[in-house]
């Protein structure tokens, strides 16, 4: 059985900005080497269950990234994965905002659903692990800089 990928970190600010961050102002602060077309003019994140997560290119094509499955601001959402995949090689991630005081938020994210990708599992959970890291100093400066 292929582990699931589990991240933590803390963020200083509130859940609900936390939150508001990642969803609704992540074409604010995804970075364009994490997309499909490499040069996405909008990533967009349709706020409810059945939703879609997907990057809009210049010339106006759109490319799926995903589906929302769970959606309970500011608490977390999840969804089934399958960025510059086929919808059958999705994953699934699930995030959660925990308020840990007045100024500080704790993320958790939980990346699973591996084993049905096959032979390739681990190598797809390793290349998402680096695709994690690489990622979330993006979230990080926006929370610091206010996401304008």
């Amino acid at each position: 059985m292929t582990e699931p990928l589990h991240v933590a970190f803390e963020v200083r600010c509130v859940s609900d900005h936390a939150f508001e961050v990642w969803t609704t102002r992540i074409a604010t602060w995804w970075p364009a080497d994490h997309s499909v077309s490499g040069n996405p003019e909008t990533i967009v994140l349709e706020p409810r269950v059945g939703g879609r997560m997907y990057e809009r290119s210049p010339d106006g094509t759109e490319h799926d990234w995903g589906e929302i499955t769970l959606w309970e601001p500011p608490r977390g959402f999840a969804y089934r994965w399958h960025l510059g995949r086929d919808r059958g090689a999705a994953t699934d991630v699930q995030i959660r905002f925990e308020e840990l005081g007045p100024t500080t938020t704790r993320i958790v994210i939980e990346h699973y659903g591996w084993d049905h990708l096959g032979v390739g599992a681990e190598n797809w959970r390793d290349r998402n692990r680096v695709g994690w890291e690489t990622l979330l100093p993006h979230f990080r400066t926006a929370i610091e800089r206010g996401a304008i």
